[in-house]
């Protein structure tokens, strides 16, 4: 029901009001309907994301006072034919005060998100994606851009903490990373540029979480699926919102930082050469209990491989193609989740008259093969 409301554009100081946590002045945003009218006085986001945190979400509200819930759908909930697929999980437990670590300013984020100004990747998420379900996913991932039109994809941890905000270039026709080395900042951080500006000290010292993290407590039922790239995780959490989409930031990222998601229901999605790593890897955190799922290992062609493709490249080929085959696609990926899933495809084929394509139960590691 969020898609209702939305955080309210910057039209000067009248525009920004007393955060009701913190008490700072000119640092609240509201959420407001189509005709600039607030929820609530205390539905809103501060600006000081590190030193207050305080984000109170229409669907919070409605939650809080279902009395005031309208008739409207939340462009995140997931297609009927997936509500009963997802296991609820139990709440997460409490987060536990973490070590100092060095962030960035609080209203740095702030000052780089420009709904009036696309970088090229979210140009190209336009290609994909209704405008409202992409302003969605822009505020919800605090995607922001640069004077170039590059991406910043900010890493803000379980706290509210800005770490770090990896800069990257894209095309926006086919939505790749520019890999050109002749590029100009096709891709580096925040935080580097700062220190260079002088803007953050010397022995300023970056320390690394997941991106997506900040969502972790927003949606504490939600299954985590991990990918590697923060272009996969937002673009995925568009297409199937139903789970909490978060990225490690590459191949051999799946570490210590996992941590966090103790408690949760995780499946990660290698990238199509990354399988048997991610397997390795996920094997060094047996608390977790995590998935790793074989899904482009059965279904990548040769081609695939040649291209290196993840699952949001897979996703969106299937989202293109007018073909009744793509409902049954997405399912697979459900089905990864829950085995439940596979009464509701079949109810979907039933119903709408698809061709049937297959699911196959997920394997639970490679330790458990027999030779």
């Amino acid at each position: 029901m969020d898609y209702e409301y939305r955080l309210q554009k910057y039209a000067g100081t009248a525009s920004r009001h007393t955060c009701p946590n913190c008490g700072g002045k000119r640092c609240f945003t509201l959420y407001v309907d189509a005709n600039n009218e607030p929820l609530n006085d205390a539905v809103g986001r501060c600006d000081h994301e590190s030193g207050c945190g305080y984000h109170y979400t229409p669907s919070q509200y409605f939650k809080d006072h279902p009395d005031a819930k309208p008739n409207a759908e939340d462009w995140r909930k997931a297609p009927d034919w997936l509500d009963k697929s997802v296991h609820r999980c139990p709440p997460c437990p409490p987060v536990h005060p973490v070590d100092k670590v060095d962030t960035l300013p609080e209203d740095i984020v702030a000052k780089t998100l420009r709904p009036d100004r696309p970088s090229d990747f979210t140009q190209f998420l336009a290609t994909i994606f209704d405008p409202i379900i992409l302003e969605g996913l822009i505020d919800e991932y605090r995607i922001g851009v640069t004077r170039d039109r590059a991406v910043i994809f900010y890493q803000i941890d379980i706290q509210g903490r800005v770490r770090t905000g990896k800069v990257m270039k894209y095309d926006p026709e086919t939505g790749h990373r520019i890999k050109d080395e002749n590029t100009k900042g096709r891709i580096t951080w925040v935080h580097s540029l700062m220190k260079y500006s002088g803007q953050l000290p010397q022995e300023w010292q970056l320390s690394q979480c997941l991106f997506g993290e900040h969502l972790l407590p927003l949606f504490p039922e939600k299954p985590v699926a991990l990918v590697e790239s923060e272009k996969t995780a937002v673009i995925c959490a568009g297409l199937i919102p139903k789970f909490l989409w978060l990225a490690t930031g590459g191949k051999s990222q799946l570490n210590a930082r996992l941590n966090v998601l103790k408690g949760r229901s995780i499946t990660a999605f290698p990238d199509i050469d990354g399988y048997e790593t991610w397997c390795q890897k996920a094997a060094e955190f047996p608390e977790l209990g995590i998935k790793v799922a074989d899904l482009l290992q059965k279904h990548g062609t040769e081609q695939d491989r040649i291209d290196h493709i993840d699952i949001a490249d897979w996703l969106i080929r299937w989202h293109r193609t007018p073909n009744p085959r793509a409902d049954a696609t997405f399912a697979a990926v459900a089905q990864y989740f829950s085995p439940e899933v596979h009464e509701e495809i079949r109810a979907l084929i039933h119903d709408l008259d698809l061709e049937f394509v297959g699911v196959d139960k997920i394997e639970e590691g490679p330790e458990e093969k027999t030779p």
